[in-house]
């Protein structure tokens, strides 16, 4: 049984539109803080409230690991993405108070320990020319000193169709003709081609020594992403979007990928996103997590990535600034997040080693479940 000082007594919400944060507190009044999964975050914490925090309420921080078995099974007319959504909040504040409690980082309480972890220079960007690309990738090589860029080709979601006509065909060559042969290249499909389509591209891929293609094809269609890792030599990548573990075996039975990708928010959080590395290392499949903004998710993946024997060659570290992501904006008291010769650093503070900002969370909308 849970000592009474560790029981969950307050889970609070702070949110907007697009991010959340998550606090608990324990009835000795320490707190951990985690965060639900972006976008429609205001739609979460209802979730979170309706769904989560009834089943968490009044049991220990010890129960987390039995909370992410539990939850799903009392919910089980929901099994989609938005409970898992919301799971992921419970899930990152408990590690977080638990971090705190024992005075380690949590990457600490997962196996492994700060430290430095080489990062790709993410872009999110099709609205872009190649040429445009090409420039801004160049100068954040010379500035912040990556060895390794991602960047998108096809359209979202495009059914063959491209973002605009010849823009795969002319990003690629003109990307690797600027960057040179020393730096690594990743691409993003974003699930937008056909296995014929994707196949052709990926061919062309290779030709310029692309080593990562994503979500060549929709998502949810295992097998046509299974023909295309078939095809072609370099390693197909996916899985950001899927939350149902029992999924997650399935298309790591039938080799869907070459390189698993979870989102710990989309997934429900480390514990869970624990159990697909774990199944990953197991089919020697490596692990990349997908983390594609700088809220607290890019930093859960840090401390994973320091954690887990299969982690993949890089971090996914967003490139994108105000412009294209204005709400993640002044989210912190101090930014967390600080690329050096090309790489991140998980830091020994306890915890999350993060702070938000009072002034965020004076302009959120607040919501608080309470138990005994």
């Amino acid at each position: 049984m849970s000592d009474e000082p560790s029981l969950i007594t307050r889970l609070e919400t702070f949110a907007d539109e697009f991010v959340a944060f998550v606090r608990v507190t324990t009835r000795d009044g320490r707190t951990g803080w985690g965060q639900l999964s972006t976008y429609h975050s205001d739609l979460t914490a209802q979730v979170f409230h309706r769904q989560i925090a009834p089943w968490a309420l009044g049991r220990g921080t010890d129960a987390l690991e039995a909370l992410m078995v539990e939850i799903p099974e009392r919910e089980h007319k929901f099994p989609g993405s938005y409970l898992r959504r919301a799971l992921a909040g419970l899930d990152t504040a408990i590690w977080d108070w638990r971090g705190k409690a024992a005075g380690q980082p949590v990457t600490a309480l997962l196996g492994g320990s700060a430290g430095k972890l080489r990062a790709y220079a993410s872009s999110m960007r099709r609205d872009i020319t190649p040429e445009d690309e090409a420039r801004r990738l160049a100068d954040l090589i010379e500035r912040d000193g990556f060895d390794a860029v991602k960047f998108r080709v096809g359209a979202e979601c495009g059914h063959d169709v491209d973002e605009w006509p010849g823009r795969t065909e002319a990003i690629v060559p003109e990307i690797r003709r600027t960057l040179g042969d020393g730096i690594a290249l990743l691409v993003d499909a974003n699930s937008g081609f056909s296995p014929a389509r994707a196949i052709k591209v990926g061919h062309m891929l290779e030709s310029h020594g692309v080593e990562h293609f994503e979500e060549p094809c929709p998502y949810w269609d295992y097998e046509q992403s299974a023909e295309v890792s078939r095809a072609l030599s370099l390693d197909v990548a996916g899985g950001e979007q899927d939350c149902d573990l029992s999924q997650w075996r399935r298309m790591i039975d039938m080799r869907a990928m070459d390189i698993i990708q979870p989102d710990v928010l989309y997934l429900g959080g480390m514990h869970r996103t624990m159990q697909v590395a774990r199944m990953g290392a197991e089919a020697g499949l490596p692990c990349t997590p997908h983390c594609a903004n700088l809220s607290m998710v890019t930093l859960f993946t840090m401390h994973l990535l320091r954690a887990i024997p299969n982690a993949g060659k890089y971090l996914e570290f967003s490139i994108e600034g105000p412009d294209y992501y204005p709400w993640q904006q002044d989210l912190f008291v101090e930014n967390p997040y600080g690329i050096e010769n090309g790489e991140a650093t998980v830091t020994d503070r306890p915890g999350w080693g993060v702070e938000i900002a009072p002034e965020w969370l004076a302009k959120s909308t607040y919501q608080v479940s309470e138990g005994p």
